[in-house]
Protein backbone atom coordinates (compact mmCIF):
# COMPACT_ATOMS: atom_id res chain seq x y z
CA UNK A 1 0.00 0.00 0.00
CA UNK A 2 1.76 3.30 -1.10
CA UNK A 3 -1.30 4.93 -2.21
CA UNK A 4 -3.03 7.97 0.60
CA UNK A 5 -6.22 9.67 0.52
CA UNK A 6 -7.86 12.86 1.83
CA UNK A 7 -10.63 13.64 3.63
CA UNK A 8 -12.36 17.05 3.98
CA UNK A 9 -13.94 17.43 7.08
CA UNK A 10 -17.21 20.18 6.15
CA UNK A 11 -20.15 18.91 8.13
CA UNK A 12 -19.81 21.00 11.19
CA UNK A 13 -22.45 23.67 12.29
CA UNK A 14 -20.44 26.59 12.48
CA UNK A 15 -21.93 27.62 15.87
CA UNK A 16 -19.34 30.18 17.20
CA UNK A 17 -19.27 32.26 13.71
CA UNK A 18 -22.80 32.58 13.76
CA UNK A 19 -23.52 33.23 17.25
CA UNK A 20 -20.43 36.21 16.62
CA UNK A 21 -22.43 37.80 13.81
CA UNK A 22 -21.34 35.12 10.76
CA UNK A 23 -24.48 35.31 8.09
CA UNK A 24 -23.80 32.65 6.40
CA UNK A 25 -25.31 29.13 7.05
CA UNK A 26 -21.59 27.75 7.20
CA UNK A 27 -18.75 29.35 7.21
CA UNK A 28 -17.02 27.06 4.58
CA UNK A 29 -19.13 29.27 2.19
CA UNK A 30 -17.36 32.70 3.42
CA UNK A 31 -15.39 33.13 0.45
CA UNK A 32 -11.27 34.51 0.64
CA UNK A 33 -9.65 35.50 -2.90
CA UNK A 34 -13.40 34.63 -4.47
CA UNK A 35 -13.37 31.25 -3.18
CA UNK A 36 -15.58 28.93 -0.79
CA UNK A 37 -13.32 27.80 2.41
CA UNK A 38 -14.54 24.32 1.61
CA UNK A 39 -13.89 24.64 -1.85
CA UNK A 40 -9.64 25.85 -1.48
CA UNK A 41 -9.87 22.84 1.00
CA UNK A 42 -10.67 20.64 -1.48
CA UNK A 43 -8.23 22.26 -4.47
CA UNK A 44 -5.36 21.80 -2.59
CA UNK A 45 -6.06 18.21 -1.71
CA UNK A 46 -6.76 17.46 -5.59
CA UNK A 47 -3.52 19.50 -6.36
CA UNK A 48 -1.81 16.99 -4.65
CA UNK A 49 -1.16 13.35 -4.82
CA UNK A 50 -3.92 12.02 -2.67
CA UNK A 51 -6.64 9.97 -4.09
CA UNK A 52 -9.44 10.11 -3.00
CA UNK A 53 -10.53 13.03 -2.14
CA UNK A 54 -13.48 13.06 0.38
CA UNK A 55 -15.68 15.52 1.38
CA UNK A 56 -18.07 14.89 4.76
CA UNK A 57 -20.86 17.00 4.41
CA UNK A 58 -23.76 17.53 6.99
CA UNK A 59 -24.89 20.73 8.76
CA UNK A 60 -26.23 22.72 5.33
CA UNK A 61 -25.49 20.24 2.97
CA UNK A 62 -27.05 21.56 -0.01
CA UNK A 63 -24.51 25.09 0.50
CA UNK A 64 -21.65 22.90 0.87
CA UNK A 65 -22.24 20.55 -1.65
CA UNK A 66 -23.12 23.98 -3.93
CA UNK A 67 -19.34 25.38 -3.05
CA UNK A 68 -18.15 21.93 -4.66
CA UNK A 69 -19.55 22.02 -8.22
CA UNK A 70 -17.51 20.39 -11.30
CA UNK A 71 -14.70 19.71 -8.25
CA UNK A 72 -13.82 15.66 -8.99
CA UNK A 73 -14.32 14.97 -5.31
CA UNK A 74 -16.56 12.02 -3.51
CA UNK A 75 -19.35 13.48 -1.50
CA UNK A 76 -19.87 11.12 1.59
CA UNK A 77 -22.75 13.05 3.96
CA UNK A 78 -22.73 12.81 7.95
CA UNK A 79 -26.51 12.47 9.36
CA UNK A 80 -25.19 12.59 12.72
CA UNK A 81 -22.85 16.09 12.20
CA UNK A 82 -25.09 16.93 14.98
CA UNK A 83 -22.87 14.88 17.37
CA UNK A 84 -19.61 16.28 16.94
CA UNK A 85 -16.08 15.73 14.98
CA UNK A 86 -15.67 12.22 15.26
CA UNK A 87 -18.30 11.04 13.49
CA UNK A 88 -17.40 13.14 10.35
CA UNK A 89 -13.99 11.03 10.74
CA UNK A 90 -15.27 7.64 11.15
CA UNK A 91 -17.45 8.26 8.24
CA UNK A 92 -15.16 9.88 6.00
CA UNK A 93 -12.48 7.00 6.97
CA UNK A 94 -15.01 4.18 6.67
CA UNK A 95 -15.22 5.75 2.75
CA UNK A 96 -11.68 5.16 2.25
CA UNK A 97 -10.56 2.09 -0.02
CA UNK A 98 -9.42 -1.11 1.69
CA UNK A 99 -6.03 -1.09 -0.09
CA UNK A 100 -5.12 2.96 0.73
CA UNK A 101 -2.19 3.26 3.05
CA UNK A 102 -3.50 6.35 5.11
CA UNK A 103 -5.98 9.29 4.74
CA UNK A 104 -4.72 12.81 5.15
CA UNK A 105 -7.98 14.94 7.46
CA UNK A 106 -8.42 18.16 6.27
CA UNK A 107 -10.24 21.01 7.91
CA UNK A 108 -12.72 23.08 5.88
CA UNK A 109 -11.88 25.83 7.34
CA UNK A 110 -8.19 25.76 7.21
CA UNK A 111 -7.48 28.65 4.08
CA UNK A 112 -3.77 28.42 3.88
CA UNK A 113 -3.16 24.40 3.81
CA UNK A 114 -1.88 24.31 -0.09
CA UNK A 115 -0.63 21.41 -2.10
CA UNK A 116 2.86 20.87 -1.59
CA UNK A 117 2.56 20.13 2.07
CA UNK A 118 0.29 17.61 1.86
CA UNK A 119 2.57 16.19 -0.48
CA UNK A 120 5.63 16.57 1.85
CA UNK A 121 3.36 15.55 4.59
CA UNK A 122 2.39 12.09 2.53
CA UNK A 123 6.30 11.60 1.50
CA UNK A 124 7.18 11.69 4.85
CA UNK A 125 4.82 9.01 6.00
CA UNK A 126 5.53 7.25 3.27
CA UNK A 127 9.42 7.26 3.55
CA UNK A 128 9.46 5.63 6.85
CA UNK A 129 8.47 2.04 7.88
CA UNK A 130 6.10 1.45 10.92
CA UNK A 131 4.98 5.07 11.27
CA UNK A 132 1.51 5.37 11.93
CA UNK A 133 0.31 9.01 11.37
CA UNK A 134 2.43 11.99 10.39
CA UNK A 135 1.86 15.93 11.47
CA UNK A 136 2.91 18.94 10.25
CA UNK A 137 4.67 21.54 12.61
CA UNK A 138 5.07 25.09 12.98
CA UNK A 139 7.69 26.70 15.93
CA UNK A 140 7.30 23.30 18.01
CA UNK A 141 3.83 23.66 17.98
CA UNK A 142 1.67 20.90 16.55
CA UNK A 143 -0.81 21.56 13.25
CA UNK A 144 -3.18 19.96 10.69
CA UNK A 145 -3.87 18.84 8.75
CA UNK A 146 -3.19 14.97 10.27
CA UNK A 147 -1.91 12.27 8.30
CA UNK A 148 -3.40 8.86 9.57
CA UNK A 149 -2.07 5.57 8.81
CA UNK A 150 -4.42 3.14 8.51
CA UNK A 151 -2.99 0.89 11.50
CA UNK A 152 -5.24 3.93 13.13
CA UNK A 153 -8.27 3.95 11.48
CA UNK A 154 -10.74 1.30 13.60
CA UNK A 155 -9.25 3.69 17.35
CA UNK A 156 -10.12 6.84 14.85
CA UNK A 157 -13.30 5.60 14.60
CA UNK A 158 -14.17 4.57 18.08
CA UNK A 159 -13.91 8.21 18.84
CA UNK A 160 -16.90 10.11 19.95
CA UNK A 161 -18.20 14.08 20.43
CA UNK A 162 -15.99 16.99 19.29
CA UNK A 163 -12.93 14.51 19.62
CA UNK A 164 -10.78 14.89 16.79
CA UNK A 165 -7.52 12.58 16.41
CA UNK A 166 -5.27 14.53 18.88
CA UNK A 167 -5.29 11.90 21.73
CA UNK A 168 -4.22 9.13 19.46
CA UNK A 169 -1.11 11.31 17.62
CA UNK A 170 -0.19 12.64 21.24
CA UNK A 171 -0.13 8.90 22.72
CA UNK A 172 2.46 7.69 19.62
CA UNK A 173 6.51 7.73 19.50
CA UNK A 174 8.88 9.64 17.98
CA UNK A 175 9.13 6.32 15.58
CA UNK A 176 5.04 6.14 15.10
CA UNK A 177 4.79 9.62 14.61
CA UNK A 178 6.17 11.70 11.87
CA UNK A 179 6.59 15.33 12.16
CA UNK A 180 7.16 17.13 9.06
CA UNK A 181 8.52 20.97 9.34
CA UNK A 182 5.93 23.47 7.86
CA UNK A 183 7.03 26.30 5.89
CA UNK A 184 4.59 29.00 6.90
CA UNK A 185 1.99 29.85 9.77
CA UNK A 186 -1.44 28.35 8.30
CA UNK A 187 -1.00 24.84 9.71
CA UNK A 188 -2.59 26.55 13.03
CA UNK A 189 -4.48 28.87 11.59
CA UNK A 190 -8.15 28.17 11.17
CA UNK A 191 -11.60 30.39 10.75
CA UNK A 192 -13.57 30.31 14.02
CA UNK A 193 -14.88 33.51 14.05
CA UNK A 194 -16.36 36.61 11.51
CA UNK A 195 -12.76 38.37 12.86
CA UNK A 196 -10.60 35.66 11.50
CA UNK A 197 -12.07 35.59 8.56
CA UNK A 198 -11.88 39.46 7.69
CA UNK A 199 -8.00 39.26 9.27
CA UNK A 200 -7.85 36.17 6.57
CA UNK A 201 -9.01 38.33 3.64
CA UNK A 202 -7.02 41.36 4.74
CA UNK A 203 -3.82 39.01 5.13
CA UNK A 204 -4.82 38.26 1.08
CA UNK A 205 -5.03 41.28 0.11
CA UNK A 206 -1.58 42.34 1.37
CA UNK A 207 -0.38 39.25 -0.43
CA UNK A 208 -2.26 40.77 -3.93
Amino acid sequence: MNSVGAIVLAAGESSRFRAEGGLAATKLVETLGGKPLVRMAAEAALASRARPVIVVTGHARSAVEAALASLKVVTVYNQKFASGLASSLGIGLAAMPADIAGALILLGDMPWIDARLIDSIIGAFLAHDGALAAAPTRAGRRGNPVLLGRGLFAAAARLTGDEGARRLIGALNADELIEVEAPGAGVTVDIDTPDDLAAARRSRAGQG
